[in-house]
């Protein structure tokens, strides 16, 4: 097991799309193993591969029920609507107030490479919403208000 630096921004490679996962195999595995052990010890309850500057859809999940896997997840169904404080690793220091769907279905593959599904709501929906937008190039901070961001832009580039 290898704990990997996760990338902050402004990395630009936090903007990328990741790419689907055509094959999975060893390597995506210890990729999934090594992730998880970067989630635990940064504190956090989920991970994106593009986190960690991987391309590739992979995320862990674990909210306090045990470790989730997903290999290309996508989200197929929204239902209601909520908001609240999020923070993330790749945003150090930095709580913005989301609004995100209160339950979902999402798609994905497991690590045998089979087709899953998954309702999940409250923690459960709005993590894997965070970390799958991770999937797709995009940050806590595009949820904020226009002030905000300038703000949050003036601390990053000081850094």
């Amino acid at each position: 097991m290898t704990v990997i630096e996760v990338l902050c921004l402004p990395n630009p490679l936090l903007r990328k799309k990741a790419r689907d996962v055509k094959r999975i195999g060893g390597e995506e595995r210890n990729i999934l193993v090594d992730m998880a052990q970067t989630m635990y010890l940064k504190g956090g309850v989920g991970l994106a591969a593009v986190q960690v500057g991987i391309d590739k859809s992979l995320v862990v999940v674990d909210i306090g029920d045990g470790l989730m896997k997903f290999i290309n997840p996508i989200i197929i169904k929204k239902e209601g609507s909520e908001s609240q404080e999020e923070g993330c690793l790749s945003v150090p220091e930095t709580c913005v107030n989301v609004k995100r769907a209160k339950k979902i279905v999402a798609d994905y593959l497991n690590e045998k490479g089979e087709p899953l599904r998954i309702a999940a709501e409250g923690l459960l929906a709005r993590v894997l919403q965070h970390e799958i937008d991770h999937l797709m190039g995009k940050l806590i901070v595009d949820y904020m208000s226009p002030l905000k961001k300038l703000c949050k832009s003036l601390t990053i580039r000081k850094l």
